[in-house]
């Protein structure tokens, strides 16, 4: 007798989410960035969330500061009152210059203020994993205490981060991320309790594509930015596609 697979679990996001807030258009994970992707019409938006050494989170892909602040070194080493002080725009372009860094508190209640979704990438500085897991699922937990919307998908490269997100807020959901699908991806992600699989759109498969929705998973991609991967991947039944041309990409 033939088994059927799992229903897929209730998914309340939208399917276009603005990369880093805007993509390039603006210095990715300010708050000027939200409010250029949402001037294009995003109501999703993912960022990254990493941990100052006194404990506040705030936005920075990179584990060093110079590529996009002001500042140097490593920034989950300064303290939040030195890092508040930079620019994180001025990299970009003049007209954002003096932009300063967001904190995840400031992103949540913009946010939420404007009922937009959010992915929250956990970015760990050096040994950081777990702590930074902990305590972007207790902000989180804080944070939509009572919101109407849609809770924040929690995602990460690092399976100790979900790990620690995980045993903090187990109710919010997860996503683990991955740059290919190698061997034992689809089992890290299942015993971490996650809801979905964010991979690298290059090594999406109709195959791996499937394989992930009949374990009950659901599927996103980045970073998408060309309408042939958009066609591609929509025709497989992708659930999120990650992208930075919100310039390019209508999301209604």
């Amino acid at each position: 007798m033939k088994t059927s697979a799992p229903a897929l679990p209730h998914w309340p996001y939208p399917r276009w989410v603005a990369h880093r807030g805007a993509g390039k258009l603006a210095p990715e994970n300010t708050l000027a960035a939200f409010r250029l992707g949402a001037q294009h019409g995003y109501r999703m938006f993912e960022c990254d969330a990493k941990l100052s050494a006194d404990g506040v989170l705030f936005l920075l892909h990179d584990d060093t500061l110079e590529r996009t602040t002001t500042g140097q070194g490593l920034g989950g080493a300064q303290l939040w009152a030195a890092l508040s002080r930079l620019d994180a725009g001025g990299w970009h372009s003049r007209a954002y210059a003096g932009e300063p860094p967001v904190t995840l508190d400031a992103v949540a209640h913009y946010c939420l203020a404007n009922r937009f979704d959010l992915n929250i990438e956990i970015k760990p500085g050096p040994g950081q994993a777990r702590a930074t897991g902990e305590a972007v699922g207790r902000e989180a937990l804080r944070l939509w205490a009572g919101a109407s919307g849609a809770p924040p998908l929690l995602s990460s490269f690092e399976p100790e981060a979900l790990a620690g997100a995980r045993d903090t807020a187990p109710a919010l959901p997860r996503g683990l991320l991955l740059e290919t699908l190698g061997d034992g991806w689809l089992d890290t992600a299942l015993g971490l309790g996650c809801v979905a699989v964010i991979c690298d759109h290059t090594y999406w498969t109709a195959e791996a594509m499937a394989r992930t929705r009949q374990t009950g998973l659901r599927t996103l991609a980045y970073t998408v930015n060309t309408p042939a991967d958009v066609a591609r991947l929509q025709a497989w039944g992708i659930d999120g596609i990650i992208t930075d041309r919100v310039d390019r990409f209508s999301p209604v």
